[in-house]
């Protein structure tokens, strides 16, 4: 299993002194991100479509095996909520996203809180949503994870080998610990993770049948998430050798 950990971002000015040395430059934090983290979460594309010269400056900072996630547009996701008149912004989306090459992992899809489990809809949308672009899919409503709700879910995830985001924020409307692709997809919301809870996600996350996983740690004004996110990397090493 290749793993892969990251953070929501990595812009962050307050990060300045914790992660980043004091005097870093936003120029100069992606560089420095790159070096020691192998992935990112970019979640200004959800508010602002990306355009070509930036996701061509970022693909030339960082080496190769690193990997840029995009969320995809509110457009999207909140606006249309799946519809057909988001399909423009799906299709702009992944064409100009190309200009990250090899460095273009999946894409975040995150839907709206109050958006109610919708197999039909999902169903359309992903017969716009290219079968060979993976996607993790984020829902935050608890009706899309109930019986036989749940079991439909996954079996379409399934289908497109596209995963079900485990989202662990501690609320009501986290998904389930399933799997519904060949790979996994985790965002670690909590404000902060001891060794203890690090280790149990590290063994679920090795118990799953998956080729890849991508886990992303939020961010914060302290600068702990890059910290956590090496710290799980640690971990699961130490638990695959156990």
């Amino acid at each position: 299993m290749k793993l892969r950990t990251g953070t929501s971002g990595f812009s962050y000015k307050e990060w300045c002194g914790s992660f980043y040395p004091e005097k870093t430059s936003p120029k100069e934090m992606l560089s420095f991100y790159a070096e020691r983290l192998p992935a990112v979460e970019i979640n200004n594309t959800f508010y602002r479509m990306p355009k070509k010269e930036l996701l061509e400056s970022w693909r030339e900072q960082v080496p190769d095996d690193f990997r840029f996630v995009l969320k995809a547009s509110q457009r999207i996701s909140h606006r249309s909520r799946l519809k057909e008149s988001g399909d423009e912004s799906v299709e702009y989306l992944l064409r100009v996203s190309e200009a990250l090459g090899e460095q273009r992992g999946p894409f975040l899809i995150q839907l709206p809180p109050n958006m109610k489990c919708d197999l039909e809809r999902l169903h359309r949308f992903l017969g716009v949503w290219p079968r060979a672009v993976p996607a993790a899919f984020e829902f935050r409503h608890p009706s899309w994870f109930a019986e036989p709700e749940l079991s439909g879910l996954l079996e379409l995830l399934g289908k497109a080998d596209h995963a079900l985001c485990l989202a662990d924020s501690g609320g009501e409307a986290d998904a389930p610990r399933a799997s519904s692709a060949g790979w996994g997809y985790l965002r670690l919301r909590r404000q902060d993770y001891d060794d203890d809870s690090l280790a149990e996600w590290a063994r679920w996350v090795l118990a799953q049948p998956w080729s890849a996983a991508y886990v992303f740690f939020k961010h914060e004004d302290e600068g702990a998430g890059p910290r956590l996110a090496a710290r799980f990397d640690q971990i699961l090493e130490r638990e695959r050798q156990a």
